[in-house]
């Protein structure tokens, strides 16, 4: 499939710039394979659209406060995006202007004392590696860092306290995604509850979403573009029920395009077994999924990884009707915004 295939128009006042109130107040459009077609609900309905005995399973990764700021020697602001661990003191960062990121050179955050940094390496690809010279760069992050909102948000350079909060699902535990998994910024304790009365299992992985999630595909063939790998640990407990699901005939429906890697990453024969350690799959439309069977997800960019994955489960033709009438029908796109169903 040609990239050029995956595009569609949308209206920039439709991409949400602030969460709605509540969290379970956000729209959800129904999609129905079998049949082709598509229903308008709210989210709050939920519960009453799954099944007893569905197993549903979330991606509790929490979002690091990944961006830095800061100060080269001449005193010239540097941005830092802080992608992934090497160790306590070294990561690996995206720097805005790379030009500054020469290996040697040092940068300081926050006033005196300020932290020292120092740039080590540089990938090949363009990632730094960045040391902290006086202390774990996590505590850096957590001391200076700002929510790595996406920059279709206009004030992604001043994040708000809302936004500390509302860039975070309820359920977020592990920390190390640098963007939201945000399928799931919908769910709120009323919800998860509803569901459990429901019947509906529910089940923690994690997968940490890495730079590749956002990263442009510049290939004009899907296949030719590499999908970075992501860390990502399912438990043996979370793959055991699972498994049991598939063999009673229950659904299994993954929260997230996050949690759907992760779910067919760890199971390259169709059984889901423990991983802990990287998924590489990277899903485009011909991939024959063998675990997941339902899926929820936001509305997500033209031309994007996201929508390569979302096009493979649900049909190319199908995807773009439904995101069309979303359009027509003033839904709120990307990360603050609606969410579809997709079974």
């Amino acid at each position: 499939m040609d990239l050029a295939e995956l595009d569609y128009d949308l209206p920039p006042e439709l991409i949400a710039q602030t969460p709605v109130p509540s969290r379970d107040a956000s729209r959800l459009l129904v999609i129905d394979r079998s049949r082709g077609g598509f229903e308008d609900h709210g989210f709050a309905e939920l519960p009453n659209l799954l099944r007893p005995g569905d197993c549903l399973v979330v991606n509790n990764s929490r979002v690091i406060p990944a961006r830095v700021m800061a100060r080269d020697a001449g005193g010239r602001s540097v941005e830092l995006l802080f992608i992934e661990p090497v160790d306590r003191r070294r990561w690996r960062a995206l720097m805005r202007p790379g030009r500054r990121g020469r290996v040697g050179v040092e940068l300081m955050v926050g006033e005196a004392p300020a932290s020292r940094l120092r740039i080590v390496s540089v990938d090949a690809d363009g990632p730094r590696v960045v040391e902290r010279l006086d202390g774990p760069l996590d505590e850096l992050m957590e001391a200076h860092g700002l929510p790595p909102l996406p920059p279709y948000i206009r004030r992604f350079a001043a994040p708000t306290a809302e936004d500390r909060e509302r860039y975070q699902t309820v359920y977020a535990r592990s920390p190390g995604s640098i963007a939201a998994p945000t399928a799931g910024l919908h769910f709120t304790p009323r919800v998860l509850d509803a569901l459990r009365r429901r019947g509906v299992e529910i089940h923690e992985l994690t997968l940490h979403v890495g730079a590749g999630t956002f990263r442009p595909i510049k290939a004009e063939k899907l296949e030719d573009h590499v999908l970075p790998p992501e860390r990502v640990v399912v438990p043996s407990s979370v793959a055991d029920a699972v498994n049991r699901a598939r063999a009673d005939g229950r659904r299994v429906i993954a929260v997230g395009t996050t949690t759907a890697r992760a779910l067919e990453s760890a199971a390259p024969d169709g059984r889901v077994r423990p991983l802990d350690g990287a998924a590489r799959l990277y899903v485009i439309p011909g991939y024959a999924f063998r675990v997941v069977d339902a899926l929820l997800t936001n509305f997500h960019l033209p031309r994007s990884s996201l929508l390569v994955l979302v096009a493979a489960f649900a049909g190319r033709e199908l995807v773009l009707k439904a995101y069309g009438h979303a359009v027509r029908a003033g839904y709120r796109f990307y990360s603050y915004g609606d969410a579809t169903l997709i079974q």
